[in-house]
């Protein structure tokens, strides 16, 4: 029999690992540093309180991924018929269908996506509506200012695009892009937005634009396909009753159950390489406490690529270069559990805790360092213990190593309290219990010798049988469901004998998925 290393627990890992038993004689072993599954898919609980790392909505615009979740979860019954997750469509229905008696616990629930921005201590609808609370929020002269600006983009586009601001600035005009995105996007990424790749912007946003949203504004009017519009735009999507590791770690179990293996506290440290094939990968095993080889016939990597060419053997030197030198974005969640939020008569609010309605608000205030706040209820009541408090997520961007980063855990505690108060969302005092969780290598970036990323794909490529998929794998900012995709796309040519591996680079380029500016900076 054949075997398969797999680099990581993540949603691509597993999925290969999965792929590979449902489909062939190929045995998995996956090698998992941490003692969690998920990756940054993980859920983790803090006395009966979950935190979704991240953020993460289950739809996409592939029928695969969408039938390959609810055959893991199905989807929770609450009306007969299939469900309309996203799609709408009035020629064509992808059937969901509801499972009548299954259990609540192991479920996915259809959620609604609200999702707004914070600024001027004021709540904006996103996509930006033409509507009297914006014109209100804004004030008129900010409002002319932005229909000029605009204009003057769309009649005069920045030619050729060299980086993210001239493809914001292209398809928002300059004054909306200085107003709602480029504050937020140097909060996350922490360079100016003029050093940032506009392939991040054709990657992720694509076909975003201010037409785009008047265009679905009125498809919605209409009954449109909503297949055909901007995921950023869809309001409804699937979630698990216990947040996105509940899915992974579902996968896991049947993983193990049809024999293919899962060994928590297996750091990788190097591949062997020889005649053009990896032959071994080695991992430290934390529980022995040394250093183990696994002989392999195959291995999917969804580890940084830099810590990946760093453990190769006979690297060309210029494929190391570009490789050690590409950046990330580490992220910082700081869980605050409170009795109530303050009081806003902008918040939507139904509740007798004052929680806004909202999944996350991205925070556009350029006077505290928090860039996005998730409200876990929101996401699945299943997330909170006590469904009467409120239970939220501060997200705080930097790099490891940082000053935000090495700050002690009860002064990042007491940063939070201080600027959810200073913006005027909580008040202190109404905070009963406090967390904080770092996760580093969240986000691969798109600047530094990222623009000499070519070198390091094309060395990667020429080993036939080392398939990097995933997130960190590709140095690439894919979602969840492209990382299952690329992880398919390798067993699929494995299987049947393809040996380029473009197809896998090709996922979420190629396709109609799309992802707003906003929620592409800190999803």
């Amino acid at each position: 029999m054949k075997r398969a290393i797999i680099i990581g627990a993540g949603p691509a890992g597993l999925t290969a690992a999965l792929e590979l038993l449902r489909r062939s004689d190929i045995t998995p072993i996956v090698l998992e540093a941490d003692q969690l599954v998920g990756g940054i898919s993980r859920t983790v609980n803090h006395l009966g309180n979950r935190i979704d790392i991240g953020g993460h909505r289950f739809f996409s615009k592939s029928d695969w991924v969408m039938n390959w979740w609810k055959e893991i979860l199905p989807v929770q019954a609450d009306a007969s018929g299939p469900v309309q997750i996203a799609y709408q469509n009035k020629t064509r229905e992808l059937e969901l269908e509801a499972v009548v008696g299954a259990d609540p616990d192991r479920a996915l629930l259809l959620r609604g996506r609200l999702s707004r921005i914070y600024y001027l201590r004021r709540f904006f609808d996103y996509p930006i509506k033409l509507s009297l609370n914006t014109l209100g929020n804004l004030g008129l002269l900010r409002v002319l200012k932005i229909g000029v600006s605009y204009a003057w983009a769309r009649l005069f586009p920045r030619k050729p695009e060299k980086s993210l601001e001239d493809f914001l600035v292209n398809r928002f005009g300059r004054q909306l892009y200085l107003t709602f995105f480029k504050d937020y996007t140097e909060k996350v990424w922490g360079v100016p937005c003029r050093e940032i790749s506009a392939e991040w912007g054709a990657q992720r946003i694509k076909g975003l634009s201010i037409s785009a949203a008047l265009k679905h504004a009125l498809g919605k009017l209409l009954g449109l396909d909503q297949k055909k519009v901007n995921t950023s735009l869809i309001e409804r999507f699937l979630y698990p009753k216990f947040g996105p590791g509940q899915m992974w770690e579902e996968v896991a179990s049947q993983v193990r159950a049809r024999g293919g293996e899962i060994r928590f506290g297996h750091q990788v440290r190097g591949l062997r390489v020889e005649n053009g094939n990896v032959v071994a990968v080695r991992a430290w095993d934390e529980a022995v406490d040394k250093e183990i080889e696994f002989a392999c016939d195959y291995v999917f990597s969804t580890m940084p690529v830099r810590e990946l060419v760093r453990g190769m053997n006979d690297v060309p030197a210029a494929v190391r270069e570009v490789a050690e030198a590409l950046p990330y974005r580490d992220f910082i969640t700081v869980g605050l559990l409170a009795r109530k939020m303050r009081a806003n008569p902008q918040s939507r609010s139904t509740s007798d805790n004052n929680m806004p309605p909202d999944n996350w608000i991205y925070i556009q205030e350029n006077d505290v360092k928090v860039g996005r706040l998730q409200i876990f209820n929101n996401w699945s009541p299943g997330m909170v213990a006590d469904p009467g408090k409120v239970w939220m997520g501060l997200e705080y961007f930097c790099n490891e190593g940082d000053a935000l980063w090495a700050m002690p855990d009860d002064e990042l505690k007491a940063l939070g309290k201080r600027e959810m108060a200073k913006i005027g969302l909580l008040d202190e005092a109404e905070v009963e219990d406090a967390v904080v969780i770092r996760m580093p290598k969240a986000y691969p970036a798109y600047f530094g010798s990222y623009a000499r990323f070519d070198v390091v794909r094309a060395y990667l490529d020429g080993i036939g049988n080392l398939f990097p998929v995933g997130r960190n794998g590709m140095h690439r900012y894919n979602n969840q469901d492209h990382s299952m995709l690329t992880a398919k796309m390798a067993v699929d040519n494995i299987l049947a004998g393809i040996t380029t591996k473009d197809n896998i680079w090709s996922v979420n380029v190629d396709d109609d998925y799309h992802e707003e500016a906003r929620e592409a900076a800190g999803a």
